[in-house]
């Protein structure tokens, strides 16, 4: 579980953006390499200590791998 501030925006921001690629027809391999771009970025920018760069990989991770996370949601019908 995250806990430092930063390291959950982070996590947010990625877990976003990984939605919305999904979304937009990319696939497993390419939101795998969007993570390894991203958590490189964080590393070359000393934006976070190293060991939270290594947590947020394993939640991100996890995030990509658990299935219900990138379904393809159908819109609930309007009953109004």
């Amino acid at each position: 579980m995250l806990q430092d501030t930063q390291t959950i925006r982070y996590y947010q921001r990625l877990t976003d953006n990984l939605v919305e690629l999904w979304n937009r027809g990319y696939r497993f391999d390419d939101l795998r390499m969007y993570i390894d771009g991203y958590l490189a970025a964080l590393h070359q920018s000393n934006s976070l200590e190293p060991y939270l760069i290594h947590r947020l990989e394993e939640e991100i991770t996890r995030y990509l791998y658990d299935p219900s996370n990138l379904q393809n949601q159908e819109s609930e019908p309007d009953y109004r």
